[in-house]
Order: structure tokens, then sequence, then C-alpha cells
């Protein structure tokens, strides 16, 4: 037979002699060196507790103490073990009892006329290993509450069967002007444009056929006082206390779209003056410079006259350069609103 050499610390609350000798025989059976302690009431329980309730592993109760008894006594045993996996050892077989006694906190209820020392150490080692998980479980459902409350973007959560929205958070009902109890009664249709409906089920069913992916859409969600607002969604598919869901994080890009659209404007502008420079403004710019050599090439101008022509090309060529670097700039502005829009 295999000891557990694990280290133990078990508290027994127990006023029999002869009950209390029995179960300590049955842990030194099944455990190397188990840290067991009595309590023969209910005061040196809550001596012990209140002192050692970090050091202990389980507790053992028995039901019929001098100074405390049954339901009471769970519920004040209960209220002092915090974490602490509570196992009731009882001579009564009232079964209804028993599922009240589970129902009040407690981890197992074991009868002693049934109690063996394997039985005893799979509940002591169950026990533990449930209240582990339970707290490691409550944890995890905290950290996830603290991010999803917290976060400064719209979150919530939506049964993909019913559209219906299981949970949100603050950031969602101060964007979009529903309480929190109206967005509980409400589905993603209420919030989209009806238009929209039949693109956002089949967003919903592609997350059904990848569980696993994490998908993002660019739409429009519609807030309480009716207005539009351009979004991206971030969402994927999880288990929210037993319901197939999604988890949808929202981020809104209105403004962001606004912001490219008036760079798109101010583009345009821009690509309208190049056009009057390039076509409007050269043209007469060229024909003063056909017009110079011409004139150049004329044998009745004086040395003065000829010496200002070449000052007045030399001043047309600058115009024109100046002309063409004003229509380079206006391509770079172009490019740059091109990787803005993707």
């Amino acid at each position: 037979m295999i000891i557990d050499n694990r280290e133990y610390k078990i508290l027994v609350i127990e006023d029999n002699p002869g009950d209390f000798a029995l179960v300590e025989d049955f842990l030194y059976e099944q455990f190397e060196a188990p840290a067991i302690s009595q309590a023969k009431n209910f005061k040196e329980a809550k001596e012990i507790l209140t002192a050692t309730i970090n050091k202990i592993n389980v507790i053992l109760l028995d039901l019929s103490l001098p100074d405390n008894t049954g339901e009471a006594l769970i519920r004040d045993i209960i209220n002092l073990s915090e974490n602490i996996p509570v196992i009731v050892l009882t001579g009564y077989t009232d079964f209804s009892f028993g599922v009240k006694s589970l129902s009040l906190g407690i981890a197992d209820y074991l009868l002693k006329d049934e109690l063996t020392a394997m039985s005893l150490y799979k509940s002591i080692v169950y026990s533990i290993e449930r209240k582990r998980s339970i707290a490691e479980l409550e944890e995890s459902e905290k950290r996830y509450s603290e991010v999803f409350h917290f976060s400064p973007l719209p979150m919530w959560v939506v049964d993909l069967d019913a559209l219906k929205f299981l949970d949100v958070n603050k950031a969602t009902i101060d964007s979009y002007g529903y309480t929190r109890e109206e967005f509980l009664t409400m589905t993603l249709k209420d919030i989209r444009p009806g238009n929209d409906i039949p693109n956002m089920q089949r967003s919903i069913d592609e997350t059904r056929l990848d569980p696993k992916k994490i998908s993002r859409r660019v739409t429009v969600h519609k807030r309480k006082n009716g207005e539009l607002r351009n979004v991206e969604v971030q969402f994927a598919q999880f288990d929210y206390k037993g319901k197939l869901s999604n988890i949808v994080i929202v981020n809104d890009i209105t403004d962001t779209l606004n912001y490219i659209k008036a760079i798109e404007e101010r583009n345009d502008q821009l690509q309208e003056i190049s056009w009057i420079q390039s076509h409007i403004i050269r043209a007469p710019l060229s024909r003063i410079m056909g017009l110079i050599p011409l004139i150049e090439n004329t044998d009745e101008i004086d040395t003065e006259i000829r010496k200002m022509l070449q000052y007045l090309a030399a001043s047309a060529n600058e115009l024109d350069e100046v002309i063409k670097d004003i229509t380079d700039k206006t391509k770079v502005v172009d490019y740059q609103t091109n990787q803005l829009k993707k």
C-alpha cells in the first residue's frame, strides 16, 4: 500500500475519545506524517481556527459537541473556516439533513459506522483538491472581471444562440447610453442598423466554424440616441457560464475615419491646385519661355536687351521648377492618404 507522504495539517473537532482514536488511526494508515490537532468543543475549535487558520488543510467535524450541535455548529464552523474544506463525521443517518449540510457549504458528509481508512483518505484528498480548483476558478473569474469591467474600451459577452447580451462593462454603458439593465434585455440586433443584420449573422456563423479564431470586423453600431458610429470589433468564442458565447471588444473609429475623410478632401483640393498649376499657369509660362529665344535671335536688339532677356529666361525656368516641386508634393500627400486608408 502506498502511503501519501505529502504534508497535511488536519483539525479533528471531536469530543468522543474513542471516535477520535479511530479517526487518528485511519489518518496514520494513509498519511505518512499527518499533523493532527484536536478540539473537544466549539470553543477550542474557534481558538485553534482563529490562531492557525492559514495552517490547516482540512477540518473533520463531529456534529454533536457539548457547546454546539447540528446546523448551528455547521454554520459557525463554515464562517470560521474561510476556504478550508469541512468534512462532517456523524453517527446520524438522516439523509435529508446530510443534503442540507452540503448546501450549507461542507465538502463531504460521512457516516461514522461506514467509515474506513480509504474512504476517509479519498474524502480528504478530493475535498482539498476540489477547494483548490474552486479557489483557482474564482481567482480566474476575478481576473477576468477586473480586465472586463475596468477596460477603457467597450466590452460585452453575447449569447451566440439568442444573440442576447449576457454581460457589459462600464465603458459600453457610457458609450452607448443604455443602462446595464436595459442591455441585459436587448440583443445585438438592437444596436445594429436594420440593413446590416444579415452581415452580422454571417459574421457569427463564421465564428462558429472556427471557435479558436479571433475575428475582426468593421461595422456600424447604433447608440440609444440613434447616432450611428463606425466601429472595429474583435470577437472570439468562449464558454460563459455554460453558454456558447462571444466576447467582444469594440473600438470606435468614427473620428479616425472622419479625419481620413478630411485628409482626402484636402488632398482633392491640392490635386486641383496641382492641375491648375500644370495646365493653366504653365501654358502662358511655356509661351513666354518659347518667345525668349526668338527675341534673342533677332539682330536688331542690342547687348543690354539681350542681357535682360537672359535674366527673364532664368526667372521663367526658376518659376517652372517651383511649379514642378508643388506638383510633386501633391503626389506625396496622395500617397500618405492611401497609406492611411490601409
